[in-house]
């Protein structure tokens, strides 16, 4: 998987499941990304509020869908919900670096050494070390990493990763089973990175 400059885009995205396998659908029946831009411009295909939003939404999932190897498809049509979520979580953190680098380092870690909560202070303490390891974030300030905090969490409470007590403090993490199909093809493609972080494993 392709690493990319830490970001703090995410701020304003979402894991956008519904509008992710709404595009992927669309791809599969043969459209283009061209042909979905112009119809998330002509008919709000998303549903978003505004055109603003839905030109956001658009062009975030097709860069996600752009990093993945379109041969996951007919994978992703073929699937339940639960793994399309997790081809859905794959898009955004091939997008997003810092994402998947706060899944790796934290969420991973706590399933490999048996913790099966997440709470505020993991979180900090993960941003407070990329702020002394990368001068990117270095210049975020406090509200940022807060917004990046709530993001993350809903995004993998969206993907089914965490559970949904989204007022408390400490989240349960909710480790995945992996489809065959799923697990086979992110070897296949290059990431055997998103397999560890998903099923907690070094």
């Amino acid at each position: 998987m392709k690493r990319k400059k830490y970001s703090a885009g995410a701020v304003k995205f979402s894991l956008w499941f519904v509008e992710f396998r709404k595009e992927v659908q669309l791809l599969a029946q043969g459209r283009t990304f061209d042909e979905i831009k112009a119809l998330s411009i002509e008919q709000n295909i998303f549903g978003a509020s505004t055109p603003a939003r839905a030109a956001m939404i658009q062009s975030t999932l097709t860069a996600r869908i752009k990093n993945m190897d379109s041969s996951f498809y007919p994978l992703f049509m073929d699937s339940d919900v639960a793994t399309q979520k997790l081809y859905a979580l794959t898009g955004s953190f091939a997008h997003d670096t810092l994402f998947f680098d706060f899944m790796y380092e934290v969420v991973r870690e706590k399933m490999v050494i048996g913790i099966n909560t997440l709470t505020n202070a993991d979180i900090r303490i993960f941003f407070k070390n990329k702020k002394t390891q990368d001068e990117i974030v270095a210049k975020w300030t406090e509200q940022t990493l807060q917004r990046l905090c709530i993001n993350y969490k809903a995004q993998l409470y969206e993907a089914g990763i965490l559970d949904n007590k989204t007022r408390n403090t400490e989240r349960q993490i909710l480790k995945p089973i992996l489809d065959p199909v799923l697990k086979h093809w992110l070897e296949d493609y290059g990431y055997g990175q998103v397999v560890k972080a998903l099923e907690g494993i070094r």
